[in-house]
């Protein structure tokens, strides 16, 4: 992470196994299900090459078409069932950490602001994406 610029961490403990974690956050067609904020969003697509240098792309939709953008970056690291790191545009940082935590896993997840929203703002639309994993992971795990 650099240091100029300002980092926010968010985090939740899921109850499922790590493995059932893993699959259910770097899978598409997962990722599609969970990848929303709130119910009037939603992920219609998804592609993700999951590897150092692989691409990913996933189409955030307003669910009345008013609006849509590609969330998209480079992996810089991946450490199965430890470690996601990438690079937005406009080279901005993300990390994911996974560990046990008995029978549940949890997950930190730390990222670079950017200087369009405030930072209260952005916390609470990656903490909500980050609830939403959480609830569809525990319903289907």
């Amino acid at each position: 992470m650099s240091t100029s610029k300002t980092t926010i961490t968010i985090e939740t403990l899921v109850n499922a196994p790590i493995e059932k974690v893993w699959e259910c956050w770097t899978a598409p067609e997962h990722i599609t299900q969970w990848n929303q904020a709130s119910d009037d969003w939603h992920c219609p697509r998804g592609v993700n090459d999951l590897q150092p240098g692989g691409k990913f792309s996933f189409t955030m939709a307003a669910r009345d078409g008013s609006m849509e953008f590609d969330f998209a970056g480079v992996y810089d690291k991946v450490k199965t069932h430890e470690k996601i790191a990438y690079t937005l545009g406009a080279e901005r940082k993300v990390e994911a950490i996974f560990s046990k935590d008995g029978s549940s896993t949890k997950i930190v997840e730390t990222f670079e602001a950017e200087n369009i929203h405030s930072h209260e703002m952005q916390r609470a639309g990656w903490q909500a994406i980050l609830d939403n994993f959480k609830k569809y992971v525990e319903e289907k795990a």
